[in-house]
């Protein structure tokens, strides 16, 4: 690969900016340098950079786009991209109905290679370069997951689903084939290029106490893998896991008494927390994964920004494909807005979008590589296009600031906003001029 410059208007985070204007740097007229190994050679303004680039080095103009780093997607179910839409009257329904038939196929490779294959080029159609990424009970899902992303060079993180009880019996593993199947993913995946690996219970009702003591025991011998599951997502999930867990204070605590609250551990949904819990989260490290259009869709309830702020939460947005609706983190900004304004809390564009960056690289222990564009880091970037819709380009071209340009991306913006996604340098996806993908 030659090294390349991109000559845009570039946005990157240094913090949350609930802490202030010094969190983003924004650069109007901005270069990103790009060396021959897809790492960030340097960032500024285009013209104090622009002499310093090195001869035989490619230009790019992209001046009327926005640059941005590539958005990570912290909980979304790569086979359920089969059954996006489906109705149902609520979660556990859903799962019995669409979910666990639709896992079913993904025993056969050649099924999961295809899934795989189609869901990696619509993540990168929508700009999406790093998803926290479920597979099912077959450990071949997690091959061909894992394979797809490693043929282009994205960093993915991935895990077996390990369920042995309340699922059909085509789903159902046991405590120690779980056990064996997801260290042996580990060790072949695990740090290997760009592919990480997440231990994977889907939650507390289909995993007996055996497996998820199978969990725990495999959490303490591998400290720097992911470890992903829900929680607190639907009342009468809850009430379901205070049958089955009676001696427990509350859902979280049965992850907690395990030792499953830590880094690198991301739940889904978190929506019915309380304060304990919360607190509880924020002390280990652990990561609130908000899946806005999912939580809508099934009607399981509405995230709390105010009082997972106030405990010092981290919360990171998925897009939870297929119970949400769309694996775009545009259209997941739109929701997570909505859901913010119908509890209270106003979340800015700018706070948004490093929800969706840095934000959830920093909630990963990944943002020395990925979520920023600072010297150093990998070179996943997204190239947005504010006037990719006539009514997007109406809007855009009458913002004032650069919070309502985002505002306006993040309200109206879909992956037809995405006119080119570059992992490690090279481009995965550009749109045509008739925006179609290319």
């Amino acid at each position: 690969m030659q090294p390349t410059a991109y000559r845009a208007s570039i946005l990157t985070f240094t913090d949350d900016p609930l802490q202030g204007d010094h969190a983003l740097t924004y650069e109007p007229d901005g270069l990103l340098v790009v060396d021959a190994q897809g790492m960030v050679a340097a960032r500024g303004s285009y013209h104090t950079l622009a002499a310093t680039v090195a001869d035989g080095t490619t230009i790019r103009d992209y001046r009327d786009r926005l640059i941005v780093p590539g958005f990570i997607d912290t909980h979304v179910h790569y086979p359920q991209i089969d059954i996006v839409g489906s109705p149902a009257e609520g979660l556990l329904p859903w799962l019995d109905t669409y979910t666990f038939p639709a896992e079913r196929r993904f025993g056969d490779p050649a099924h999961a290679a295809r899934t795989a294959r189609f869901f990696v080029d619509q993540l990168l159609a929508c700009g999406t370069t790093t998803a926290v990424t479920w597979c099912t009970v077959h450990p071949g899902s997690v091959d061909a997951m894992l394979g797809e992303s490693r043929r282009r060079n994205l960093r993915m993180i991935a895990g077996k689903v390990m369920m042995d009880r309340n699922c059909p019996d085509y789903l159902r593993d046991t405590a120690q084939s779980a056990y064996d199947d997801s260290a042996a993913l580990i060790a072949r995946w695990h740090g290997t290029e760009r592919q990480h690996y997440a231990i994977t219970p889907r939650f507390a009702l289909t995993s007996s106490e055996a497996q998820l003591d199978a969990c725990a025991t495999l959490a303490r011998e591998h400290p720097d893998v992911f470890v992903q599951t829900h929680v607190a997502e639907n009342l009468d999930e809850i009430r379901w896991a205070a049958e089955l867990f009676p001696a427990h204070r509350s859902y979280l605590d049965v992850y907690d008494r395990l030792g499953l609250l830590r880094p690198r551990a991301i739940y889904g949904h978190c929506i019915h927390l309380d304060k304990a819990d919360r607190r509880r989260m924020a002390e280990t490290g652990a990561v609130a994964a908000h899946c806005p259009t999912s939580n809508l869709f099934l009607g399981s309830g509405l995230f709390d920004f105010a009082a997972s702020d106030a405990a010092g939460l981290k919360i990171t947005l998925g897009t939870d494909v297929g119970g949400g609706t769309s694996l775009s983190m545009l259209q997941t900004m739109n929701e997570a807005y909505k859901v913010a304004r119908m509890g209270g809390t106003h979340l800015s564009a700018s706070r948004m979008f490093y929800f969706a960056t840095l934000g959830a690289a920093r909630a990963l222990r990944l943002d020395d590589r990925i979520g920023t564009l600072a010297p150093g880091a990998e070179a996943d970037f997204i190239v947005l296009d504010s006037a990719a819709t006539p009514l997007l380009a109406h809007r855009a071209a009458r913002a004032q600031s650069l919070e309502e340009t985002l505002f306006a991306l993040a309200m109206l913006g879909d992956d037809r906003a995405v006119a080119a996604t570059y992992a490690a340098g090279a481009c995965v996806h550009r749109r045509d001029a008739s925006g179609s993908a290319s």
